[in-house]
């Protein structure tokens, strides 16, 4: 009990009361203090949630061009682009990207690749100059450290998943960016 009129002092002061807080009051605000941060703690898993929710969307869109073929600017099932493919696959959880994948290499923030997550962008430079990202594709899954799987369209294959570690893949890359928080 001792400890508890102790506590009670003390938390009357930090909060400026008149006076200290009764063995009631104390109960009450510790019950109130407990259920706020479990509260907190169901709102932070609610919004991971939303997050997965909203990933499973744009690949399960993206995956929806399986199989189309490469138009250079593109954007249906008759033919489509690498950004074509990520601007469709984004558009339905209601968030525009630029139509270009050097444009959309400015948008969201940059993740190391060792955090790459499924739904992150994967930036590429496949032409003549190194630092210049001519091509991107959707992160669907990873399976450890060398064995990230993304969507995009290849301009010889047309949409196809791939992985990043293949050898002409893993040469070219130069960067990854998450545009779902």
């Amino acid at each position: 009990m001792f400890m508890c009129d102790l506590l009670s002092r003390k938390i009357s002061q930090i909060l400026l009361l008149p006076r200290p807080l009764s063995a009631v009051s104390f109960s009450r605000l510790t019950i109130f203090l407990l259920a706020m941060t479990l509260l907190g703690s169901c709102a932070a898993s609610r919004k991971a949630r939303t997050r997965e929710d909203k990933v499973d969307d744009v690949i399960k869109a993206a995956r929806a061009f399986t199989g189309t073929p490469y138009k250079w600017g593109g954007t249906t099932r008759s033919g489509i682009d690498c950004s074509g493919l990520t601007s469709n696959a984004f558009q339905t959880i209601k968030l525009p990207l630029p139509r270009t994948a050097d444009a959309q290499a400015l948008v969201g923030e940059k993740v190391k690749m060792k955090d790459v997550q499924p739904g992150d962008l994967l930036f590429f430079a496949t032409g003549k100059k190194k630092n210049v990202i001519t091509h991107v594709g959707i992160v669907t899954v990873v399976h450890g450290k060398d064995d990230v799987k993304f969507i995009h369209a290849s301009t010889t294959l047309g949409v196809v998943e791939t992985n990043l570690y293949s050898d002409y893949y893993k040469k070219r890359f130069r960067f990854a960016r998450r545009v779902i928080q």
